[in-house]
């Protein structure tokens, strides 16, 4: 017989009202907020100047953060979801957002709002996926990216929290929890950290493509395995 009022709980890297943790909240696990990295922010200019392109692309709340105080009143911003346009913080720039928080949402997007292509400046950390650089390559849309971050772990080091399982969120972060998560279920929040779990040494118990719904599913899949016995 099992409890149907134990719920495992799952580190990540999001405070406890992003939708990220409601997400895994709506999947039966207790999200526990882990912050084991902080954000390096990069001094590099922009790589042509903001008068030059007719949009800046953003695809995190870090990236928004670190670009918005240089960004010039009226620029027109097409944002990955709504936690990175509310991390501009500011009233003066156009913001526009896909129908879906991804990078894929964001380049239909693009070539919606810019059917005949152009120049865009790309803020993102130095170690995205670069979907967009590869979608975009050799068409009318050319991508400059600005790596405005850097993800790090926090030194002292952040003891792992009593949990079932971890989730990270990108490559970096699954080599970072890969040495100290080895006694619990480890998830991937996609392919490139499952492969990242797999070279530290200790692969991902599953993995999901990056999307919420996706996230839940897996999830919820592996909620009867952490069951507590009555």
């Amino acid at each position: 017989m099992t409890s149907a009022a134990f719920h495992p709980r799952l580190a990540l890297a999001r405070p406890a009202q992003h939708p990220l943790a409601d997400t895994v909240r709506k999947a039966g696990w207790e999200p526990v907020p882990y912050a084991f990295t902080s954000l390096k922010v990069c001094t590099a200019p922009p790589p042509i100047p903001f008068t030059e392109a007719q949009a800046l692309l953003v695809l995190s709340p870090s990236g928004a953060q670190v670009a918005a105080p240089r960004l010039p009143a009226g620029m027109l911003c097409l944002v990955q979801g709504a936690g990175t346009a509310d991390a501009l913080g500011r009233d003066d720039l156009e913001v526009r957002l896909p129908f879906e928080a991804r990078a894929e949402a964001l380049w239909e997007l693009l070539q919606t709002t810019f059917p005949d292509g152009g120049d865009f400046i790309l803020a993102r950390g130095e170690r995205s996926r670069e979907y967009l650089e590869v979608a975009t390559r050799g068409t009318a849309w050319r991508i400059h990216p600005w790596v405005t971050h850097r993800e790090v772990a926090r030194d002292p080091f952040p003891p792992l929290p009593e949990v079932e399982g971890v989730l990270a969120l990108s490559p970096l972060q699954a080599e970072i929890l890969a040495p100290v998560a080895r006694d619990v279920q480890r998830f991937a929040w996609g392919e490139a950290t499952a492969e990242a779990f797999a070279q530290a040494g200790a692969p991902a118990h599953d993995r999901c493509e990056p999307k919420p719904g996706l996230l839940w599913a897996m999830l919820a899949q592996h909620l009867n395995k952490e069951e507590s016995p009555c």
